[in-house]
């Protein structure tokens, strides 16, 4: 005769119980939570607040609905500088990630004599505070004080003049080069470090040479460090700030007060108190390198899974 043994009778959880440790999970959470609302939901909030107003000379500070936002679609002086970091975000970044990437993989080659002292050498700039790095490069491209009028003198004519308008934005480019390719290139060398041994040992046996090995493991390997880095691009374009307001003194004709949309803002707010509209500018700026940003992830993602 055999006999079966019942099962055991079912857990339950008290739901005291449950609620307390929910509760002690928003404990863990309160910190983080609060720190956030304050200084990233509270500052848009209050943005998109102002957005909504306009001071005028009779009736103070009056509610005008989205009438700012349709001031700034027609806005001639908004759209020519997001032109201007439209241009320099197509031109720009991506020589600047091809100059990471080729750096990144030739320290990880090991062919590269001196690697290390290459890897800190090429990161360097990034540590240099921005400030310090734009002054640098403004005496340097001063044809008149700098280097670049050393070497007018030198061939006896004005052949360098790097705060023409026809050469600013390169020039600025050069400098965003400088400063960045080395954090790009670090994620791209930190990213290659963890593709497995095995598959360097697989592709060998395979006959696979060095271009090989990069086309196939490397490159798909990097997609991921690509996009993040692409991102980061993006939103450093659409913000650029430092590198034209430091400079403008040494270009006033050159560079204006609505050069890039982040200068645009800055002067309508703290130089023409035009806080609501500043306001406008900023979340406009914002929901745009949101989406671009977030088409770019969106498409990387995809490309992933395939």
């Amino acid at each position: 005769m055999t006999t079966t043994a019942a099962p055991p009778p079912a857990v339950r959880t008290p739901r005291r119980r449950r609620l307390r440790i929910d509760e002690r999970g928003w404990l863990f959470v309160a910190p983080f939570a609060i720190v956030f609302a304050l200084v990233f939901l509270a500052p848009l909030a209050y943005s998109l607040y102002l957005s909504l107003f306009r001071e005028q000379i009779v009736g103070g500070n009056a509610f005008v609905g989205f009438e700012n936002y349709l001031t700034a679609f027609s806005d001639p002086k908004l759209w020519d500088g997001f032109l201007r970091v439209l241009l320099f975000l197509l031109i720009q970044v991506p020589i600047m990630l091809v100059l990471a990437l080729a750096a990144a993989l030739a320290i990880d080659s090991g062919r590269l004599l001196g690697s290390g002292f290459s890897r800190i050498v090429i990161f360097l700039p990034y540590a240099v505070p921005a400030v310090v790095a734009v002054l640098m490069w403004g005496y340097i491209y001063g044809d008149r004080f700098g280097l670049a009028g050393n070497i007018n003198d030198f061939l006896g004519g004005e052949y360098l003049k790097p705060f023409l308008p026809e050469w600013m934005m390169l020039s600025i480019g050069n400098i965003v080069t400088w400063q960045f390719i080395g954090y790009n290139m670090l994620i791209f060398y930190s990213s290659l470090k963890t593709i497995p041994g095995d598959l360097y040992e697989a592709a060998s046996l395979d006959g696979a040479g060095a271009w090989r090995t990069i086309v196939s493991i490397k490159l798909p390997a990097l997609r991921g460090s690509i996009v993040i880095a692409t991102i980061f691009s993006i939103i450093g374009s659409f913000q650029l700030f430092n590198e034209p307001n430091i400079l403008k003194p040494l270009a006033p004709n050159t560079i204006t007060t609505f050069f890039t949309p982040n200068m645009y803002a800055y002067n309508l707010s703290f130089a023409g108190q035009q806080y609501n509209y500043a306001a406008t500018v900023a979340i406009i700026m914002g929901l745009i390198t949101a989406i671009v940003a977030y088409v770019v992830q969106l498409r990387g993602s995809r490309q992933e899974i395939r």
